[in-house]
């Protein structure tokens, strides 16, 4: 049975037994900021297991890709030297939110594996808790598994979230692999042997644990199951090593012909079928390589490849190539790897071009460490420098070490990174930080998506060391905390209000204003008056500020939605910036934007905006907000309620143009944005892009300026706007014309320097020796009288040099016949280094320069017995 057939038939078994089957869930958690990736089957409905997040069925199933590279759940290094240890796998489970328990879980999973898989009985073996006689029970009287393959273990058949919060007890189902294969049943003393393969995990959770260790019984007892596709396919295909599946050696054949590696067996060609796995399934779900978090996960990930393409012998860059071959054996189970191949293939190729800079370099440094070692252990300064300079995560250095049978310093390696982190934090200066000195009973209520005015009172006052007070005098700088403001505090890329809080008598401008878990936080000075806690205070924004902020940040959702339109559906939002000046948004693309491209985005805005749709804003819960199609943010927590953005001219599946999660502030009507123009796109990291744009008054006033120029350019050329293109085509024409006459009357002047030139030829040894500064002759025909010089002359070392606002061009060539004794490529680059500067190039031609004319005739002169010895 193939591995898409034994997904296929459990999704199909359990949709039988009345499950809801659930796409599987992107790989970076959106309800869980603690996990760097989704690890399990059960991440997805974490918060339905905890109540805060219902469902509208009681019981799921899925097959859900995870990936285990980072953090607690970390396999990476023991991937490519294990059977069964992988950076990404799939995840089989079938859930019970509250509806069936113990007996329906078991009896399913039996079934299951007996009668739809068909695997002998005798073949599997059952563990329960030591304290779970009710399981225990289950499968021993009502399923009839024997008792002789069965074992009670303890901690290994209990499974909890964290220290607290729903746990249970699990029951595991293994495989026996057969006698051939050392290892005893689970429980025994020879269990940690390869004969018995766990495949499923049945967890009971029917308790939640308290602080004190008390195990409280839940309402609702739950079931959360979970089998490893990679080991049940092992099973059906009658092998017990998972690189031997079906899905596992398409890869590897095809990364074996792509590196040219006739052992299909080689461990490096298994390391390199696992991670295209996860690597292509992380830059789906939007995760690119970086220096921090999930995306240097990944970038360790793929230099690991990349290392073990190196040990195969490849110099040029492969891995994005085997995306065409994952595509092959996953794209009809996951079609976005289809649509999406060529935008993964980019990322890779470009995080293996930037690696190959440093990747033969790094492991020189290895080589030239190890082999003057007394001892098995790698130096830390070692290790750090790798990291530093070549960009060598640290499981990759041991990855290298395992295979040399040595060890890393990881001792002195940590403490060399804490030397270094040490340093960055003294190189700051950070300002008091309020989010830890706030101690406040209640909480802010924000008014301001009614007006910009309303009031409040003081719930707290801070000064500006940060410590807590009951009284501010005039003239303080301070923050004040309100139970209800019309100011809106900082987030979702959108900067705090400014403004003012009044009361008679005393006026406090707020210059910002900032969130600290529930309450909102007012920068500012108190110019008038004394402020105390508990008094009453209006709050009044600025409302021109905020008029121009709620421009653009309505502006940014129309953007965000004309970009998935033009650029496709893999455009998701990295960071934002909303303020009254302008907008900043940065978003997920691995290459540059095309001038007609960003014409087209924003005539699309500007349609969007002449189409003068309103903007509607509607409270739901997240289950309605997901079902609405808004667009959510990773990384963002949202709460059970939620408010829904739409905006924009209603499309053909009747939706609003955009349709997004937002607590920001809108403008009513799109028409209210007046003009939305982009001033700039680029890059700014690895797959991210970043477009700046203005809009309303800004937009306008910039649009004029623009014309000005125009204007000011019509002018010089004697012109006017319509003509001024033309004007200017003729002129640069004309330009050109020039330069290359120019050009031809430089070369005529080398020409002729040349007859007098090859007179300066000096014999050494049977060989003739060029070596001069000539004058009069650009860098660009420099090397047409090197090659002059060495056609006349014959068997020639050739060096010419000149020099043009206090720099130094200089060419060298050698004849073909010589190049076995002399090389350009030296010679220049130790004259060059003379004259401060550098150089290189082929054997029989090179070039470069320096800053330092004054040592030319010194460096020309070191020429003659450079050639002479």
């Amino acid at each position: 049975m193939k591995s898409t057939e034994v997904r296929q038939a459990f999704l199909d078994y359990f949709a039988e037994q009345g499950h809801t089957l659930v796409p599987s869930s992107s790989l970076v958690p959106d309800n869980d900021p603690t996990l760097l990736f989704t690890n399990a089957g059960m991440v997805q409905f974490k918060d339905t297991f905890l109540g805060t997040e219902p469902r509208t069925y009681n019981r799921a199933a899925s097959s859900q890709r995870c990936v285990r590279a980072g953090g607690k759940h970390n396999d990476l290094e023991n991937v490519g030297y294990t059977a069964r240890h992988h950076t990404f796998f799939e995840m089989l489970g079938n859930f019970s939110f509250g509806d069936y328990f113990k007996e329906d879980a078991i009896k399913f999973a039996w079934q299951f594996l007996t009668e739809v898989l068909q695997l002998p009985e005798e073949k599997l073996w059952i563990t329960v808790h030591v304290s779970d006689d009710e399981a225990a029970d289950i499968w021993i009287k009502d399923v009839g598994v024997s008792a002789e393959r069965f074992s009670r273990l303890d901690e290994d058949n209990f499974w909890q979230m964290g220290d607290t919060g729903p746990c249970g007890p699990s029951s595991e189902i293994f495989y026996d692999h057969g006698e051939a294969i050392a290892g005893g049943p689970p429980g025994s003393p020879d269990d940690d042997g390869d004969r018995y393969i766990e495949i499923w995990n049945l967890v009971f959770m029917q308790y939640e644990r308290q602080a004190d260790g008390e195990l409280v019984p839940l309402p609702n007892p739950s079931i959360d199951t979970g089998m490893g596709l990679e080991r049940v396919a092992a099973v059906m295909q009658g092998v017990h090593n998972n690189y031997d599946i079906d899905l596992f050696q398409g890869l590897i054949a095809d990364a074996a012909k792509i590196v040219g590696c006739d052992d299909q067996s080689n461990q490096s060609l298994r390391v390199i079928a696992d991670h295209i796995r996860s690597c292509s399934f992380l830059i789906l779900d939007e995760v690119l390589p970086s220096n921090e978090g999930r995306g240097y996960v990944l970038r360790r990930i793929i230099r690991r490849a990349l290392r073990h393409g190196s040990k195969l012998g490849v110099t040029e860059p492969f891995f994005h190539k085997v995306v065409s071959a994952l595509v092959r054996e996953m794209g009809d189970a996951y079609p976005a790897l289809k649509t999406e191949q060529k935008r993964i293939e980019k990322a890779l190729l470009a995080e293996e071009v930037q690696f190959a800079r440093t990747l033969d370099k790094g492991l020189e440094v290895f080589e030239a460490a190890v082999s003057g070692l007394d001892s098995k252990l790698i130096p830390g300064e070692v290790v750090f420098k790798l990291h530093d300079t070549y960009g060598f995560p640290t499981d990759l250095t041991n990855d290298i070490a395992r295979e040399r049978n040595l060890e890393l310093d990881m001792e002195g390696y940590i403490e060399l990174m804490a030397e270094q982190k040490q340093r960055a934090r003294a190189a700051n200066q950070f300002a008091v930080d309020y989010t830890d000195q706030i101690d406040v009973d209640g909480e802010t209520q924000f008014a301001g998506y009614e007006g910009v005015q309303s009031s409040g009172k003081i719930l707290a006052l801070l000064s500006s060391t940060g410590e807590s007070v009951d009284i501010l005098a005039e003239g303080s700088e301070a923050v004040v905390v309100l139970d209800r403001t019309a100011f809106y505090a900082e987030s979702g890329g959108q900067v705090g209000d400014n403004g003012s809080l009044v009361a008679e008598d005393v006026v406090f401008q707020v210059r910002d204003c900032t969130k600290s878990g529930s309450v909102h936080l007012h920068f500012g000075t108190l110019s008038k008056g004394n402020l105390r806690v508990g008094q009453e205070l209006n709050t009044q924004v600025d409302s021109e500020l905020r008029k121009s902020t709620a421009l653009n940040h309505s502006a940014t959702h129309l953007l965000h939605a004309a970009l998935r339109s033009i650029l496709g559906e893999h455009i998701s939002q990295k960071g934002s910036l909303v303020d009254p000046n302008r907008l900043r948004f940065d978003f997920s693309h691995t290459e540059a934007i095309s001038p007609e491209q960003l014409r087209a985005i924003e005539e699309m805005v500007n349609q969007q905006i002449r189409d003068n749709s309103p903007v509607s804003t509607e409270e739901m819960d997240m289950e309605s907000a997901k079902n609405s199609g808004a667009m959510m943010l990773f990384g963002e927590k949202y709460g059970n309620s939620v408010r829904v953005l739409s905006m924009g001219s209603v499309t053909t599946d009747k939706q609003a143009f955009s349709v997004e999660l937002c607590g920001g502030t809108h403008v009513e009507r799109t028409g209210d944005i007046g003009l939305f123009k982009i001033v700039s796109e680029s890059g700014i990291a690895a797959g991210v892009r970043r477009i700046e744009a203005i809009t309303g008054a800004s937009a306008i006033n910039y649009s004029n300026s623009i014309e000005a120029q125009l204007d000011q350019i019509a002018g010089l050329l004697k012109s006017d706007r319509s003509s001024a293109e033309s004007k200017l085509e003729t002129l640069l024409s004309q330009n050109r014309q020039m330069a290359k006459e120019l050009d031809q009357l430089k070369l005529k002047l080398a020409n002729s320097s040349g007859s007098d030139l090859s007179e300066k030829a000096i014999d050494l040894n049977g060989v003739k020796l060029l070596a001069e500064c000539v004058e009069n002759v650009d860098a660009k025909n420099l090397r047409d009288l090197v090659d002059q010089m060495k056609n006349k002359l014959g068997s020639a070392v050739v060096l010419l040099a000149t020099v043009s606002e206090g720099k130094v061009a200089m060419v060298c060539g050698v004849s073909k016949d010589l190049t076995d004794r002399f090389q350009a490529g030296k010679i220049l680059a130790q004259v060059a280094e003379q004259v401060g500067g550098k150089g290189g190039g082929r054997p029989d031609m090179a070039q470069g320069g320096g800053n330092q004319p004054e040592h030319l005739d010194a460096a020309l002169a070191s020429l003659r017995s450079l050639i002479d010895t």
